[in-house]
């Protein structure tokens, strides 16, 4: 797989019918793993091992509904009494980080308000803190740790 820019994690990998599947801690599952699952997968270590985030507050890939439409996030970060804290959204490496991204994970935000938004596709990240109150979002350097979160 890619080499990403994200500290290297060594994961379960085995080829079911010459495809590789790669375990999902979270899920306790072997998944299909494409490209953005590739992603995702080192995002979750990433979230779990550098920002000290419990996988126990981490959902993934949640239907929502977003504008009478069935839509799908790709990782929720919750606070310590279950309250949605981050949407993540994770997109393949060779997949650009643009505006229509960016509306994508706000959009899905209508639904939680959450403060926190991290927009990765593995090569790129981005954080922003979102204040609803004020109607304003500020890019962060980098993703704070969980203690500093919540």
């Amino acid at each position: 797989m890619q080499r990403l820019n994200l500290p290297y994690y060594a994961f379960r990998m085995e080829n079911r019918e010459g495809k590789p599947m790669i375990f999902d801690e979270i899920r306790k599952k072997f998944l299909l793993c494409t490209p953005e699952e590739w992603v995702r997968q080192n995002l979750v270590r990433f979230l779990v091992e550098e920002k000290q985030i419990p996988a126990g507050m981490i959902a993934l890939e949640k239907q929502i509904r977003v504008h009478g439409l069935q839509r799908r996030y790709d990782a929720m970060v919750h606070d310590r009494n279950g309250k949605p804290l981050m949407l993540v959204e994770c997109k393949a490496p060779e997949v650009k980080i643009t505006q229509n991204v960016f509306q994508q994970i706000a959009e899905y935000n209508i639904s939680f308000g959450v403060p926190y938004l991290f927009v990765s596709n593995g090569l790129k990240h981005y954080v922003c803190h979102v204040d609803t109150n004020l109607r304003k979002i500020q890019f962060l350097k980098e993703l704070p740790l969980y203690s500093e979160l919540s």
